[in-house]
């Protein structure tokens, strides 16, 4: 699978202060004890999950053991696809193309997707607040809003259940909390131990293609290309630098990370070729944006879930030359 598309709240008013400021502890408090939920506890669930007017139906099984994770996301809608993820391996079986697609991938959250983590850094771009408490599942739950302060970055809101902690109900607004992408359970079951045949494929996989990303030879390409974003919108920076031999591609393609601690842009170098098309332009998926342009010759490609305009920003940024990036494969301090 190509990681480009072929490839989310003066001294009169003191006594109000002080109180908007201890409820944003809570909050906080509450995010921490939902991503630890969704790191630690087995559970298995399904769930809608809402984007461009469609439905797609998925159970995720998510197991523990020893402190060993591993997690299986099925799609319910006939395609048969499966997502296997065992420790930095990520394996997505696609029955309709008869292809396996593998690739490595650091420890950045699970399938479920990147949800809130906040902290004291992000305030100057962020809102934290709790909500009116909810009801999802028939479980109580506290809702918590992360609200952006500009248009550069997404917003979330999330239903947590108040006796397990875990995200019932997800939503990713835009900075003026339209509704952009949902995940909604359906139904969710947090056993003691999850076998670990509940979390292999169940895809009969014999005569596929199986399609192996593989980590270049050389990394002297990426090197000499010392590509950087000359500016980046307020807060993001860059935290990792990587190169890899994507599905597709003869050289290796370099990859940029920048994030706010929240939001985060990829950014996909290539060297353009005439075997295949470049992508260019804007697209869309869900709540993810792709901005690709050509750049002295290269392919420059920013994703993320974040608005247009942030994808568009950074990518129209890249310049090769330069500060030389942290090395490869490290994040930046």
């Amino acid at each position: 699978m190509r990681a480009l598309p072929q490839r989310l709240i003066a001294g009169a008013c003191l006594g109000l202060a002080l109180g908007v400021a201890h409820a944003d502890e809570v909050a906080a408090r509450w995010l921490s004890r939902m991503n630890e939920a969704l790191a630690t506890r087995n559970y298995d669930g399904t769930f809608f999950h809402l984007r461009n007017g469609t439905v797609e139906t998925l159970r995720i099984i998510h197991r523990v053991d020893g402190g060993r994770v591993s997690e299986r996301l099925v799609s319910l809608d006939g395609s048969g696809r499966e997502i296997v993820r065992e420790e930095g391996e990520l394996t997505c079986y696609l029955p309709d193309q008869k292809r396996v697609l593998v690739e490595q991938r650091e420890e950045r959250g699970g399938l479920l997707g990147t949800l809130p983590a906040f902290d004291g850094s992000m305030s100057d771009y962020y809102r934290i607040e709790r909500l009116k408490p909810g009801n999802v599942l028939r479980r109580d739950t506290q809702v918590i809003a992360v609200t952006p302060k500009d248009a550069f970055r997404y917003g979330y809101r999330v239903w947590i259940d108040e006796k397990t902690s875990m995200p019932l109900k997800t939503q990713i607004c835009d900075d003026k909390g339209n509704v952009v992408e949902q995940i909604l359970f359906a139904s969710l079951k947090l056993p003691e131990s999850i076998p670990r045949s509940a979390v292999q494929a169940q895809v009969k996989s014999e005569g596929f293609q199986w399609v192996r990303q593989q980590a270049p030879p050389d990394q002297s390409h990426v090197l000499n290309t010392m590509w950087r974003a000359l500016q980046v919108p307020p807060g993001f920076r860059l935290t990792a630098t990587s190169s890899q031999v994507m599905d597709g591609s003869k050289a290796p393609v370099a990859q940029l990370v920048y994030s706010d601690g929240l939001a985060s842009v990829s950014v996909f170098i290539e060297t353009k070729s005439r075997e295949h098309d470049a992508m260019k332009g804007l697209a869309r998926v869900g709540s993810a944006f792709t901005y690709s342009i050509t750049v002295r010759g290269h392919q420059v490609t920013a994703v993320g879930d974040v608005p247009a305009q942030t994808v568009q920003f950074i990518a129209n940024q890249m310049k090769p030359g330069g500060e030389m990036p942290p090395a490869l494969s490290e994040r930046a301090p």
